[in-house]
């Protein structure tokens, strides 16, 4: 008798002494198993997602409709009532979010929230993001924090993932696919940020710090809406700052297609000329091909003269003129062009282009 009370107490005795010591002084940091702590980020835009979660591992077991059953079945030890999946293990599965995202077509303002699912046995399931995100699992789940709730198709898949994981698949400019991988199951979320409007209201902040003391900042905030088509006015204010700092080919050229944007096609062509005038040969050069590449081929090739004229000894810019010649089905210029550039012994990677030009063109 003295011998079986003797086993059984002590390890009591022993979770009695790290209780009183984790209480009274804490304790150290050790692995934890069998569920290891993750975490996954996304950026879309400028904006990220992040969630942290515990993973743990099917080990032979059957998963769905078992360890986790089906609907709103796992009892919450704390409230007492049916709760939703917690969505992995140990702590509250935590979904954050840099800005306002649109998750499954709900509005979720910037923040952390509790991430739970649910699954019916015909595969159909819900998402839901709870405001409480701190307590311990499902075990203190409330319904009246959910911030939302949504409907979910789960996919079943041919490969077993071992351990809990998630995923961000289906990237595209502005939204992601959120996915909960474990054995032959996925839940897809469907996120997504309204990424021009979150960035031009970055941009107004960022200009109010340092970046606001450069014209690079106002250039690079109204290049953006041009090239995204949104809040044209606003840029247009921002590209006047950025040419009353620096008046060059890149801030004019900038505000030319704006005013092109904006329906102001006179002016717009009128601007791009004060630009041309400012512009280096390389600008100048750059500039050309890009016209080139959008199919204003007689403009490309004008600019292409044009630098040419301006840098008569550059074997660059007659080769570029050669190569617009060729691309324009112009072949008498095209290897006019082309000699010229090796006539002034240009660098290995110049001649290599011109050569290549003439011997497509049947000229050496």
């Amino acid at each position: 008798m003295t011998k079986l009370s003797a086993r059984v107490s002590l390890p009591i005795l022993l979770w009695s002494l790290f209780s009183l010591t984790s209480q009274g002084q804490g304790v150290i940091t050790t692995p934890r198993v069998p569920s290891p702590a993750a975490s996954v980020t996304q950026t879309i835009g400028i904006s990220t997602v992040t969630v942290n979660y515990s993973r743990p591992s099917v080990k032979n077991r059957p998963i769905w409709g078992a360890l986790v059953p089906y609907g709103w079945n796992v009892q919450g030890f704390g409230a007492g009532n049916s709760a939703p999946w917690r969505a992995g293990a140990n702590e509250n599965t935590v979904i954050r979010f840099s800005h306002p995202a649109t998750v499954e077509g709900q509005p979720v303002p910037a923040g952390s929230y509790g991430l739970f699912f649910v699954i019916n046995k015909d595969n159909s399931g819900e998402v839901i993001l709870s405001k409480d995100y701190r307590s311990w699992g499902s075990f203190w789940y409330d319904p009246k924090q959910d911030l939302f709730r949504a409907p979910i198709t789960v996919r079943d898949v041919p490969a077993s993932s071992e351990l809990l994981t998630y995923d961000f698949n289906n990237t595209t400019k502005t939204s992601v696919e959120l996915v909960l991988r474990w054995e032959k199951k996925e839940f897809p979320v469907k996120i997504s940020f309204d990424v021009d409007n979150i960035v031009m209201a970055n941009a107004e902040q960022e200009l109010k710090s340092t970046v606001g003391f450069s014209w690079q900042g106002y250039a690079s905030a109204a290049n953006y809406a041009l090239q995204n088509k949104v809040n044209m006015e606003k840029a247009m204010g921002w590209i006047d700052q950025a040419i009353a700092q620096n008046k060059s080919f890149n801030t004019l050229s900038v505000k030319a297609n704006l005013l092109k944007a904006m329906g102001k096609t006179a002016e717009g062509d009128k601007m791009m000329d004060t630009a041309v005038l400012q512009a280096t040969e390389v600008e100048l050069n750059t500039y050309a091909y890009t016209l080139l590449n959008g199919g204003q081929q007689a403009r490309a090739i004008e600019m292409f003269t044009l630098n040419a004229k301006r840098h008569p000894t550059s074997a660059n810019c007659w080769d570029s003129l050669g190569e617009g010649y060729a691309i324009t089905g112009d072949k008498k210029n095209a290897i006019i062009s082309f000699k010229k550039s090796l006539s002034l012994n240009p660098p290995a990677n110049v001649r290599a282009n011109s050569e290549k030009y003439l011997r497509q063109l049947g000229a050496m």
